[in-house]
């Protein structure tokens, strides 16, 4: 039995991601342990079906957390038995590479974003020049890996010469209607509350919107998230609430009317971005108001199940808001789609790309 170890920098329960493609992994006759890091408030781990480690870290802040992180992964690693290590986006990078140098064992890079073009690192240079370096340093030397988008798979080609598969971040499929009577309108964002997520245009919106908006989750964009709430006086229609375990998102899910998938084209990672929500939505069949960049207008152009916005404005976001509060025909049509989407856009079919990718790298 070939046994991976894949490294993460998050505290594991909410990663679905990862959750999917280790179980997947599990169950197709792989050992696998999953490594992250455990906060202060980590909640205890959910059973899985596969392995899971926390490490200790002291440090929470950016800067003295990966000193700290990468410096302990490293001696995990020197001593996990593994045939092969897997990274997640760059942050884990150095102590797989540098494991893989002294026990020679196969190296994957999964790449979930295009990390060295996130908005926080590209908008401040001395930290962008910090994760370019490692970028142009060290993914070229991985020569096995898959993105989340092919998008990211294409410009990984052209920049580094890569041959990576493309693994998308779908959701397990989900059967049963959705619910006909809806006490409440509910509009609903769940996911990262980050910068480049378009709140700053969002939450003046809903002044001109007639319905409540519900914000699950949590991120680096809170307390101004917080602030921007109070300086638009829309306490009464924004609801904001803590992150949620998968399986208790995904009931949230459901009770909602319509989803929102809003990004700021603030660099390639935000452009090239094909988010968990997107498809979370589909399969809880909820139209959705999500961005007109390349991956979701591919989809959308087959499948009709989003209004797409082209440029993030508070006027276009309560728009498209209120067509589909007001279009009873559209809405209708929308969700009809996302019933016959989902049907292919789901983890079931994508993680044969997954079981292909594994089996030929272990020949």
């Amino acid at each position: 039995m070939k046994q991976i170890v894949f490294t993460v920098t998050n505290d594991l329960n909410y990663d679905q991601r990862m959750i999917r493609i280790c179980t997947s992994l599990a169950r197709n006759g792989y050992s696998i342990i999953l490594v992250g890091r455990k906060n202060r408030n980590s909640l205890p781990l959910q059973q899985q079906p596969f392995q899971q480690k926390r490490l200790h870290v002291f440090f929470q802040r950016k800067f003295f957390f990966y000193c700290e992180y990468n410096f302990r992964l490293f001696f995990y690693l020197l001593f996990a038995k593994a045939d092969a290590f897997c990274c997640i986006d760059l942050d884990t990078m150095l102590p797989v590479y540098f494991t893989k140098r002294l026990r020679k064992k196969k190296l994957v890079y999964d790449a979930h974003e295009y990390f060295s073009q996130q908005k926080e690192i590209v908008t401040r240079p001395k930290i962008y020049k910090v994760w370019n370096w490692i970028e142009r340093n060290f993914v070229p030397r991985f020569r096995n890996g898959y993105t989340a988008t092919q998008s990211i798979t294409d410009e990984f080609a052209k920049k580094f010469q890569l041959n990576y598969a493309t693994i998308r971040n779908l959701p397990l499929a989900q059967t049963g209607e959705q619910p006909l009577n809806k006490s409440q309108k509910i509009i609903l964002y769940q996911g990262a509350i980050n910068e480049a997520r378009g709140f700053e245009f969002l939450i003046p919106a809903m002044q001109m919107v007639n319905a409540v908006l519900h914000i699950y989750g949590d991120g680096n964009f809170v307390p101004q998230l917080n602030k921007l709430i109070a300086v638009y006086k829309v306490e009464s229609k924004v609801k904001f609430f803590d992150k949620l375990l998968p399986q208790q998102l995904k009931a949230i899910t459901h009770q909602a009317y319509i989803g929102l998938n809003l990004v700021e084209n603030t660099g390639l990672n935000q452009y090239y971005s094909l988010a968990n929500k997107f498809f979370d939505y589909i399969q809880a069949l909820v139209p959705q108001v999500t961005m007109d960049f390349p991956e979701y207008r591919k989809i959308n152009e087959r499948y009709q199940v989003a209004l797409l916005i082209e440029n993030l404005t508070e006027e276009n976001i309560a728009t498209s808001l209120n067509r589909l509060l007001d279009d009873k025909k559209l809405y209708a049509q929308l969700q009809h789609n996302c019933s016959k989407a989902r049907a292919e856009l789901n983890w079931e079919n994508e993680e044969k790309n997954l079981w292909l990718f594994y089996k030929q790298l272990f020949g």
